[in-house]
């Protein structure tokens, strides 16, 4: 699997809220990125809501060979907007078929279950076992052939790997934000995908020489060099930046070849720039937040 993979949130309309202006456009900007070579999608309910897995299954159906969705289900969203985790075991059900039917397959690739741990939406009381059972027993029965977690503490992960293998974990980590550095480390350990997102720390990648410099040898951007570090950081990492901008997405899909030409001391610089042993999972600061809904409008 190309670990340049790409993130459809930004495929809905404004604040990930309802359609796009232009779905034809957004249809094509998926179809390029298959062209690009990009063989995994990372998606959810919550986005629109059910709106961007439409557009995907629309673009996308029947799915290449090689191309694989991971769709996240447990989470929702409010009537304002806000987000809001809706892991109750017979919504994530819902969510499952839902997703199903939007995409326009008989079964998921790669079901995550959405947890409170990392993002804006506060934890829920229905424990995980609760949850995932669902997601296992849709397994079980073939609608699902992969399971994964989101926003999971190294705690969680370890809770869940009793009830069932987990695939992928999906955690917040970038170059300026290592709160995931904890189950990034166990996932190296147990050969599990590890997806970051925000992946490029919300548009907040200025100011740096450790990027600049490496960016003007290579005749790169900034943030094509924050992409190819995550590539460089760990062989564990699958990249999702995302864009509704045919031109990011070919510079984006282009990182991958400035994380080969990077220089060890490069790489190490950059991952220098914060103090990983101090990082711990935490749930973003109120200025991420801002910083999130404006990212959500000025990448597309």
């Amino acid at each position: 699997m190309n670990r340049l993979g790409y993130g459809a949130m930004q495929l809905a309309g404004p604040n990930v809220w309802g359609p796009p202006d232009d779905p034809d456009a957004a249809r094509r900007v998926l179809r390029l990125a298959v062209e690009l070579g990009v063989t995994f999608f990372d998606t959810a309910n919550a986005y629109g809501p059910r709106t961007v897995n439409r557009l995907i299954g629309e673009a996308l159906r029947p799915f290449p060979e090689g191309v694989i969705v991971g769709n996240k289900v447990g989470a929702g969203r409010g009537p304002d907007g806000s987000w809001i985790i809706t892991d109750h075991p017979d919504t994530v059900r819902r969510q499952v078929h839902e997703a199903l039917v939007d995409l326009g397959t008989e079964a998921s690739e790669l079901t995550y279950l959405r947890l409170g741990g990392d993002g804006p939406a506060p934890p829920s009381d229905v424990p995980l076992e609760d949850s995932l059972g669902v997601l296992v027993e849709l397994r079980d029965q073939g609608l699902i052939r992969r399971i994964g977690l989101s926003g999971a503490s190294p705690e969680m992960l370890a809770r869940a790997q009793k009830m069932t293998p987990i695939a992928a974990v999906q955690n917040r980590f970038n170059l300026l934000d290592r709160s995931g550095v904890q189950v990034l480390a166990d996932c190296e350990a147990q050969g599990i995908m590890f997806v970051p997102y925000f992946p490029l720390a919300s548009g907040r990648l200025t100011g740096h020489d450790e990027l600049t410099a490496p960016a003007e040898r290579l005749g790169a951007t900034p943030a094509q060099v924050a992409l190819a570090w995550l590539l460089r950081r760990s062989p564990a990492m699958v990249v999702i930046p995302g864009t509704a901008n045919p031109d990011h997405l070919r510079a984006n899909t282009a990182a991958a070849e400035v994380a080969q030409n990077l220089t060890d001391a490069e790489v190490a610089r950059l991952t220098g720039l914060v103090d990983e042993s101090k990082a711990v999972l935490d749930r973003p600061h109120r200025s991420t937040l801002d910083a999130l809904r404006s990212a959500a409008e000025s990448h597309r």
